[in-house]
């Protein structure tokens, strides 16, 4: 680790580099961005909504005049908009970060994506899985990978007989199952990396108890859920620019570790400074991620060319 604490300030110099965030509108991901363009990579803003996206990318430029950043639609809910995001990238565009961190939580009503899946699942890890797999051909040969879990994962559990929640709907367990399939996706990634002899790294990272529009809980909750929800982050959540710290380290940092997973310092891992965050023995269970990853192909459609 670097010495404590680590900021925004000791980012190396991205200059050179091609960044991509996911949910680069607003919370992790802005910030993300903004960090990383303040550093001089070459920032795409993949975002849902190009309306947000456009102020977010002006907000940076105040901020950075000289920022070199592109804008372009992807809803990860949807494998229509993945394969379209990826089949119109650039040949001639290398990555060398791709931030995996677009997201909703606690839907309270189940509802199901444009693929028939569980919404938290299609957006937070079934979109991302696909993304991957299909910019890898696009990822440079000292490529990072970064997806962005949650210190929820720790009680979560995949249900592999009922993946979608189309029995019993649980809000919580539905979003704590995508952020622990998104960890153990980063960690078998970077296993499957390591065979293939890829520089390639996958690391992962989560934010602590962050302040960010996350917890708009899927744009479905009613005032009285939305303002609970604020009410308790403002009092325990740290700021999202705090909260982005960990998945900063996780992409530049040169002492992160691949296959590493990073988070806050403080008590719990609500809030601090980066360092190695604790994981769950189960986001550890490596017959499962192997479950998970033939099952999320065969849902996907996406195979990796590793």
């Amino acid at each position: 680790m670097a010495r404590h604490p680590w900021t925004a300030a000791d980012i190396p110099s991205q200059a050179g580099r091609r960044a991509v965030v996911t949910g680069a509108s607003a919370g992790l991901g802005f910030e993300t961005a903004r960090a990383l363009a303040g550093a001089g990579a070459a920032v795409v803003l993949a975002v849902r909504d190009l309306e947000k996206g456009e102020r977010a990318a002006a907000a940076i430029r105040r901020e950075h005049p000289a920022a070199a950043l592109s804008l372009r639609w992807i809803d990860t809910a949807s494998l229509a908009s993945v394969r379209a995001f990826a089949a119109e990238w650039p040949a001639e565009w290398a990555i060398d970060r791709l931030v995996l961190n677009a997201g909703i939580a606690a839907v309270p009503r189940r509802e199901e994506s444009v693929d028939g899946f569980e919404r938290q699942l299609a957006t937070n890890y079934l979109g991302h899985f696909a993304l991957t797999g299909l910019l890898r051909p696009a990822l440079s040969p000292s490529a990072r990978v970064v997806s962005v879990s949650s210190v929820a994962h720790r009680s979560g559990r995949i249900r592999f007989d009922d993946l979608h929640w189309r029995e019993i709907y649980g809000a919580q367990r539905a979003y704590r199952q995508s952020k622990l399939a998104l960890l153990m996706f980063a960690l078998e990634l970077d296993q499957r990396l390591k065979a293939a002899g890829s520089g390639i790294a996958s690391l992962a990272a989560h934010p602590g108890l962050a302040r960010t529009e996350v917890f708009r809980r899927g744009d479905r909750a009613g005032a009285f859920q939305q303002g609970a929800g604020r009410a308790i982050f403002s009092l325990i959540g740290q700021p999202a620019a705090q909260g982005a710290l960990p998945i900063l380290y996780a992409a530049t940092a040169p002492e992160a570790e691949r296959g590493g997973y990073y988070g806050p310092d403080g008590v719990w891992e609500a809030r601090g400074y980066p360092k190695p965050a604790a994981i769950a023995p189960q986001a550890l269970d490596r017959a499962a991620a192997g479950r998970l990853w033939a099952v999320s192909e065969t849902l996907t459609g996406v195979r990796f060319a590793l």
